[in-house]
C-alpha cells in the first residue's frame, strides 16, 4: 500500500486513496478478477492504472468512447508514462508499426476500442504482448441487460483465451445484480470479487418537478449566470432550440449533440471545461467520461430511458462533494413521448423474422446457403424497397447481430451528409433561380431540422421518395449545390456492409434466439416502467428509490430531495395566514394567474398553491376560465 501511495502522490498529487480504490488496487496486485463499481467520478482509472505501474509488463484498457482514451493517454502522457491508443483512421502499416512498439517499446498503457480489438492482427499481437493487466471500462455495455449494449462488446472475452493467467478488472459506475452476474458469466470470471462504493451521493439533491410550461421551470431553476449546469433533451434540435433561448435570456450556453464534428465536439467540451461558457445543453451523446467537479446543477427536460442512464448522468454534478441537484421536469404528455420512443421500435420475435427474409431476399440468398457471405448494403434503400419502418429495421438489425446471426460494420447506418452554408434568404433566391433544386431542396428541409446548423446524416431515399425524384437525379442536384458553394455534402453510396454468419434456414435460424429476443424486450419495458415510477413515487425518499433500484438497502431518508422537502417541511398556521394576506392583497388589486403569483410572493410555490386550493374550497377564491384567480366579492 505504501508503494501505491507513493505513484498515487508522484502521478495524481493525492496522498490518500478515495474509498474501495485500494481494494480493488489490492485485489489486482493479487492477480485476482475483479468487478469494481465505483459511483461517476469516483476515480476508476486509478485503480487499474496504479497497479499496472507497480508491475512489469502493459496494461490493455478496452474502453468504448474515442474521446474518453484519448483523454485517459493524453493525461498518462503528460505525466510522462508511455501510454498508446490505437484509434480509427490508422493505415495498416502505421497499426503494424504501433503494436511491435507495444510489444519492445516499454510502452505501460495500450488503449483500444471493442471494435479494434476484433481484428486479427491486434489480436495476434497481444499474444506476443507481456500483459500485466486488462481493464474493460464501462464492462455493463457487455452484459445483455446493460443499458448501453455494444455488439462488439461480446467478443472481448476473446482477451481471456489470448492472456489467460492474466487478471482482468472490469468498472463501471452503474449495474443492477442481474448486470454483475451477467458481466461476471460473458467475460468469463465467475470468481470474480466483486468490490462496490455506495451509490449514495449525500451532497445531491434528486428532485422531479411537474410543469406544463417547462421553459418557466428551467429559468426558476437556473440561480445564477455564472453556474455550470447541464440540460440534457432528447434530440438534436431541441439543444439548438434552448441554447438559443438561453443565450436570448442572457445565459452562456452552447448546444452538444452527436451530429457535431469531432473537432466541433473537443472544442465545446474544452472551452466548457475552462468555463468559458456555463451550460452545456446537450443529448446523452455528452458526459461520458466527462469529469468536471464543479457542476451545480443536471436538468432533465425529458425522461430518461432508464435508471441507469439517469443516476449516471445526474451523478455529473457536485463531483467537488459540494451541494448540486439533479432534476427531472416533466408533465403527462412525457409518457406517451418515452414509450412511444423506447418501446414502439422494439422488434419482437416476428419482426425479426420479417426482416431476415428480407435481407437474405434482398442479397438473393438461397435456402441453405450464405455463411460467411459479405455484402455492400444500402440500408436506406432496403427499407425502401419493402417498405419498412426504419428505426425498427435499425433496432432489428442490432438485435441479429447480437445473436451472432450477422455482422455488421462499423459504420453502419452512416448516410449522406448536408448543411447548408447560405441563409435562408441567400438560399430563397437562388431557389428562384434553379427551379429544378426546389423540390428536393424543400423536401431536405422539411424532413431535417438544424441543418442550417450542423452537418446532418439524411437517408437520400427517403427524402427523394418524398420529392418524388429518382435518386440519380437527386445527386446530381445536390452536387451542383456543392459546386454553387450552397450546401456542404458528402455523399455515401453505401452506408454499410452485412456479414451472414449463418446459412440461411428462415424460422429455423431465429427460434434459437427468440426466447432471448423476448427477454430483451421485457427488460427494456422494465426499464421504462422504473423510470415511470420513480417519477411518479412521492412517497418514499427519491435516493432510497435510486439506492434500491441498485440493490443498495437504506433506511435513512436524504432529507434534501423533492420527496423529503415535501414531507419534512408542514406548513404552520401563520404561515398559511401569511400567504393569504398576500393573496389577498394581489388579488384585490386584480386577477392573476399561478405563475404571476408565485413570482411575486415570496414562498414556497408548493405552499402557495396549497393556499390558493384551500380558499377555492372554502370559496374565497375562484378560478376563472383563463386559468386566473380572482377575490370573491361580499
Amino acid at each position: 500500500m505504501q508503494e501505491a501511495q507513493h505513484i498515487l502522490q508522484k502521478f495524481w498529487g493525492h496522498s490518500e486513496f478515495r474509498p474501495q480504490q485500494w481494494p480493488i488496487i489490492s485485489a489486482l496486485l493479487s492477480k485476482e478478477d475483479v468487478v469494481a463499481l465505483l459511483p461517476t467520478g469516483g476515480g476508476k482509472s486509478v485503480c487499474f492504472q496504479i497497479p499496472a505501474l507497480m508491475q512489469e509488463g502493459i496494461c490493455i484498457v478496452v474502453s468504448p468512447l474515442i474521446a474518453l482514451i484519448n483523454d485517459q493517454v493524453n493525461a498518462l502522457q503528460a505525466k510522462n508514462i508511455k501510454a498508446m491508443a490505437l484509434t480509427g483512421g490508422m493505415r495498416y502499416n502505421d497499426l503494424d508499426k504501433n503494436l511491435d512498439n507495444c510489444i519492445y517499446g516499454n510502452y505501460k498503457f495500450l488503449y483500444l476500442s471493442p471494435e479494434r480489438l476484433q481484428q486479427d492482427l491486434v489480436q495476434e499481437r497481444i499474444r506476443q504482448m507481456h500483459v500485466s493487466l486488462i481493464a474493460i471500462d464501462e464492462a455493463h455495455c457487455i452484459s445483455q441487460w446493460g443499458h448501453d449494449f455494444r455488439p462488439a462488446y461480446r467478443n472481448i472475452a476473446i482477451l481471456r483465451d489470448i492472456q489467460p493467467e492474466v487478471p482482468l478488472a472490469a468498472l463501471t459506475a452503474t449495474a443492477t445484480a442481474e448486470v454483475i452476474e451477467d458481466m461476471k458469466t460473458e467475460l468469463l470470471m465467475p470468481e470474480a470479487q466483486v468490490i462496490k462504493r455506495s451509490f449514495e451521493r449525500e451532497n445531491i439533491a434528486y428532485n422531479v418537478l411537474n410543469a406544463e410550461d417547462k421553459f418557466y421551470r428551467l429559468f426558476q431553476l437556473l440561480n445564477s449566470k455564472e453556474e455550470t449546469a447541464i440540460i440534457y433533451v432528447r434530440s438534436r434540435n431541441a439543444t439548438i432550440e434552448i441554447t438559443d433561448h438561453l443565450k436570448k435570456s442572457g445565459y452562456s450556453a452552447e448546444a452538444f449533440h452527436g451530429g457535431l464534428k469531432n473537432e466541433d465536439k473537443a472544442d465545446k467540451l474544452e472551452k466548457w471545461l475552462r468555463n468559458d461558457f456555463y451550460i452545456m445543453v446537450a443529448t446523452t451523446a455528452f458526459g461520458m467520461g466527462i469529469d468536471k467537479p464543479d457542476v451545480r446543477q443536471v436538468i432533465h427536460l425529458n425522461l430518461p430511458e432508464s435508471l441507469e442512464s439517469y443516476f449516471q448522468e445526474a451523478g455529473r454534478a457536485g463531483r467537488d462533494e459540494r451541494p448540486a441537484v439533479s432534476t427531472i421536469i416533466t408533465n403527462t404528455g412525457d409518457i406517451p413521448i418515452l414509450k412511444n420512443q423506447f418501446l414502439v421500435n422494439l422488434p419482437n420475435v416476428e419482426d425479426v423474422k420479417l426482416v431476415y427474409k428480407k435481407l437474405n431476399s434482398y442479397f438473393r440468398i438461397a435456402y441453405g446457403e450464405g455463411e460467411n457471405e459479405n455484402f455492400d448494403f444500402n440500408f436506406s434503400e432496403f427499407c425502401s424497397q419493402y417498405n419498412l419502418n426504419s428505426h425498427k429495421t435499425y433496432n432489428t438489425l442490432q438485435m441479429l447481430d447480437r445473436c451472432s446471426i450477422i455482422r455488421l460494420s462499423q459504420q453502419f447506418q452512416k448516410k449522406t451528409e448536408i448543411q447548408f452554408i447560405v441563409s435562408a434568404n441567400r438560399l430563397t433566391h437562388y431557389l428562384q433561380e434553379n427551379e429544378a433544386a426546389d423540390k428536393i431542396v424543400k423536401s431536405i428541409l422539411r424532413t431535417y431540422g438544424g441543418i442550417f446548423e450542423n452537418k446532418i446524416n439524411v437517408g437520400l431515399a427517403s427524402v427523394c421518395k418524398k420529392a418524388s425524384i429518382p435518386e440519380d437525379k437527386a445527386i446530381e442536384i445536390l452536387k451542383k449545390l456543392e459546386r454553387d458553394e450552397v450546401i456542404d455534402f458528402t455523399y455515401s453510396q453505401q452506408d454499410a456492409a452485412v456479414t451472414f454468419l449463418v446459412p440461411r434456414e428462415d424460422d429455423t435460424t431465429i427460434n434459437p434466439v427468440a426466447e432471448y429476443i423476448r427477454l430483451h424486450q421485457k427488460n427494456k419495458k422494465d426499464k421504462i416502467e422504473a423510470v415511470l415510477y420513480y417519477i411518479n413515487n412521492r412517497e418514499v425518499c427519491r435516493s432510497i428509490q435510486l439506492l434500491s433500484y441498485f440493490g443498495e438497502k437504506t433506511e435513512k431518508p436524504c432529507r434534501i430531495c423533492s420527496v423529503c422537502l415535501e414531507h419534512s417541511i408542514p406548513l404552520s398556521r401563520k404561515e398559511m395566514n401569511s400567504i393569504y394576506k398576500e393573496l389577498a392583497f394581489h388579488l384585490k388589486e386584480k386577477d392573476f394567474s399561478s405563475r404571476e403569483l408565485t413570482e411575486k410572493i415570496s414562498f414556497p410555490e408548493k405552499h402557495i398553491l396549497k393556499v390558493l386550493q384551500l380558499l377555492i374550497e372554502k370559496g374565497i377564491i375562484t378560478r376563472t376560465s383563463s386559468n386566473q384567480y380572482k377575490i370573491n366579492q361580499k
